[in-house]
Parts: structure tokens; C-alpha cells; sequence
């Protein structure tokens, strides 16, 4: 009896053995295989290009069938590319996307994106980039190979866009079985960037204040500037809607310029009171100079991936001449964690129109100056744009080394398609 049992207990154990291997087989199990390939990767302006080596290991279903959504899974070995020797990159800041070549049995480009997760990285570190995953679904039998292709890195705002230089080796290969199909496949969309708001040309004339009737406040006309923004790593364009609106105060008028949209998302984790805004609104008609106006800094902690707003930014223009004023958007300079960055306008237009009043030691006099006070101060006699910020790529260079974190906020700071702000 002892013996039967034995050989009972022998005999389920095997059969349990064997059903496990059925099982094993049965699930296909994922197979990973690595390669390498020489890169050619292009950074922002102003920084060389970097030719290295790519090693990337590929991760999907080694069995499947005609139907199918498989998952595959990019992983990077190693990056081709460092980070260059300007900015230390904080945690969280970097992320990848990219195409996987499938081909065989059928052909189609697959869409790789990556989290916006790794280490804080220093300057000249080697890049750490997160895992990519995308998905592909079978339409044909046969043996879809799987091969890396080109990749773009996102960091800070930035884009670092690599591209192999030699013939790549497959990375891994599925086996599809079923019931032939045919079809032809539709690739999986790859990852577009969000377009960057032309200007909307716009034929309503600026609104006129009128001195005599008494009114005391005055909207403006929303008008689309293209700014030209320097960064450490190159130059920006783009347009945002700015509107400015006017209060008299006696002889005087206070300013509120409204960016309407929110401009931008935050490329990275921002402690509150570490940015803040101003602008130099440009006087013409019968006065000339400028007008400081400025923002409060951000009161509360920006997490990435969240919108940044511009606030109202506001000031005091005390007139320097009679007759009618005009007032339009100007220089725009972001300031973050010591570092300043300015944005020049290309083409300027009117926002707002006043008559005025001449006051004493108003614009143009050329006696006062922007100053860039806190209360706003009086308006510029000097003419033309006034001088804010770091003036040439160099010294924003500089700026950069002391505190890389936020140096990109001003260059990026209308690279993003905006969302409508509430108030």
C-alpha cells in the first residue's frame, strides 16, 4: 500500500511537471534581444553635433496570431549622446520617443514613447532614458522582425534627435500564425509635436481713450507678437496674444498687460517663487520710451508637466507729452532662480491708444527710466526698446552654468501650443 502511494504521489507530481510545461508554452513568453548601432545625434543649435553608439534591447512576444495587439518594449542599454557641458539636468526632466521598424511578414512603423522619469543628471553624464512601450497589431502570418530605428531625446523643452548611421540588425522577431489575413497594416501614428499659434491677422483698430468723457478705464485690442527669444542652446520663435489695458489715475495711467493664454508646460519640477515676469511696453504716437511692467512670481510649486502662466504684469505710465499715445507689447524677460532670459518682439503692433496729458518728469522728458521697480515706476525717456536681461548668447551661457534648472523657461516660454487661462 505504502509503495502504491508512492508511486500515486510520483505519478501526480509528473503530471503537474507536465502541465506546467504545457502551461510555460502555452504563454509565449517574451524574448529580449540586444544590438548596437553607430548614431549620428543633432542637439539644439549651438551645440555640435555627437556621433556614438546606440545599444537598445527589444522585448516582445516570441509567438503570436493573426489579430493580435502585441505590447514590445524599448529598452536603452546606452544612449548614443551625453549631456553636453551646460546644464545639470534635474530629475524627471527627459524624455524619449521613437520609431521600431516591423518588418517580414509585415511592414509598419511603430511608435515608441518613453516616461519623462530618470535620475537628475549632471553636466556631461551620461544620459539615462526611461524604457519606451508601444504596440502593433498583427494582420499577416509569418515572422514580423523587429529593428530600432531613430529616436529623439526631450529635455528641458529641447530636442536632441538621433538617427542610426549603418544598416541595423533586428532586434527580435514574432512568429505569427493564424489564418493568413493580408490586410495591409496601419502603422501606429508617431508622436507630433504640438504647433506653435500663428498670428490671427486681425483689422480692428486699437481702442482710442478720449479724455473728455470722463471714462477712467480702457481695454485694449488682443494682438499677436511674434517674439524671437534667446536660450543658451539656440534661438526660439514664436507668437502669443498679448492685450493691454489702462486705468487713469489722475494725469497718470496704470497698465495691466494680460497674456490671454497659457503659454507653456513646465519642463521640469519649479519651487514657488522662482519665476518672474516684466515686460517694457513701448510708447508712440506724441510720447516715446517705454513702460516697466512686471509680474509677481509663481506662488505655488510648478510640477512638470503643468502649465506656466504669465500673470498680469502691471505699472504706472506717467505721460510725457499731449496728444495721442499709442502702446504696444515689448520686451519680454523671464527671470528663474538667477538666470535671465529676454524675448524680443519682430514686428510690433498697437495694443491700446490714449490721449494724454503731458506730467511733469513723464516720458518724454527723458529724465526717468523703467528701473525695473517693483511698483512699476514712471516710463522710459530713452527711446526705443530698453535694455533688460543678458544681451548677447554668451552671457546667457554664463547664466546657465550658475543655475541650469530654469534658464530654458524664458526661451521655451512660447514654444508650446497654449490653453485658454481662467480667471
Amino acid at each position: 500500500m505504502s509503495i502504491r502511494r508512492r508511486g500515486t504521489a510520483a505519478g501526480a507530481a509528473l503530471a503537474l511537471s507536465g502541465a506546467g510545461v504545457l502551461l510555460g508554452l502555452a504563454a509565449s513568453p517574451a524574448q529580449a534581444a540586444e544590438v548596437s548601432y553607430a548614431t549620428h545625434c543633432v542637439p539644439p543649435a549651438g551645440i555640435s553635433p555627437i556621433d556614438g553608439t546606440t545599444k537598445v534591447e527589444i522585448t516582445a512576444p516570441a509567438t503570436a496570431k493573426v489579430g493580435d495587439t502585441v505590447d514590445v518594449v524599448w529598452k536603452f542599454v546606452q544612449a548614443a549622446s551625453k549631456n553636453p557641458d551646460i546644464i545639470d539636468l534635474p530629475a524627471n526632466s527627459v524624455q524619449p520617443s521613437g520609431i521600431l521598424k516591423a518588418a517580414g511578414a509585415q511592414a509598419a512603423d511603430i511608435a515608441m514613447q518613453g516616461m519623462r522619469t530618470n535620475p537628475a543628471i549632471p553636466k556631461g553624464g551620461a544620459m539615462v532614458l526611461s524604457d519606451m512601450k508601444g504596440s502593433i497589431k498583427l494582420t499577416t502570418a509569418g515572422e514580423v522582425t523587429l529593428t530600432p530605428d531613430a529616436y529623439t531625446v526631450n529635455a528641458m523643452s529641447t530636442d536632441t534627435k538621433c538617427t542610426p548611421k549603418e544598416t541595423v540588425q533586428k532586434a527580435a522577431a514574432i512568429q505569427v500564425t493564424g489564418g493568413g489575413g493580408g490586410g495591409t497594416p496601419s502603422p501606429t501614428p508617431t508622436p507630433s509635436t504640438t504647433p506653435t499659434p500663428s498670428a490671427t491677422p486681425t483689422t480692428t483698430a486699437s481702442p482710442t481713450a478720449t479724455g473728455g468723457s470722463g471714462q477712467t478705464d480702457y481695454t485694449g485690442k488682443e494682438v499677436q507678437v511674434p517674439y524671437a527669444c534667446k536660450t543658451p542652446i539656440g534661438d526660439k520663435n514664436a507668437t502669443s496674444p498679448v492685450q493691454i489695458n489702462a486705468r487713469r489715475n489722475g494725469g497718470d495711467f496704470d497698465f495691466t498687460v494680460q497674456f490671454k493664454k497659457s503659454v507653456m508646460n513646465s519642463p521640469a519640477d519649479i519651487p514657488k517663487g522662482s519665476v518672474k515676469p516684466s515686460m517694457e511696453v513701448v510708447l508712440g504716437g506724441a510720447d516715446k520710451g517705454t513702460v516697466h511692467v512686471e509680474g509677481p512670481t509663481n506662488a505655488k510649486d510648478i510640477k512638470s508637466g503643468d502649465p506656466i502662466e504669465i500673470p498680469d504684469l502691471t505699472g504706472t505710465y506717467k505721460p510725457g507729452a499731449s496728444g495721442t499715445s499709442t502702446l504696444s507689447p515689448g520686451v519680454l524677460t523671464v527671470k528663474a532662480l538667477g538666470t535671465t532670459t529676454t524675448c524680443t518682439p519682430t514686428k510690433t503692433e498697437v495694443s491700446l491708444t490714449l490721449d494724454t496729458s503731458r506730467q511733469q518728469g513723464g516720458a518724454s522728458g527723458g529724465t526717468s527710466t523703467s528701473g525695473g521697480s517693483t511698483g512699476g515706476g514712471s516710463a522710459s525717456g530713452s527711446g526705443g526698446l530698453a535694455e533688460t536681461g543678458a544681451s548677447d548668447h554668451g552671457a546667457l551661457k554664463a547664466l546657465g552654468l550658475v543655475a541650469g534648472t530654469a534658464i530654458l523657461l524664458g526661451g521655451a516660454v512660447f514654444t508650446f501650443m497654449p490653453k485658454r487661462r481662467t480667471r
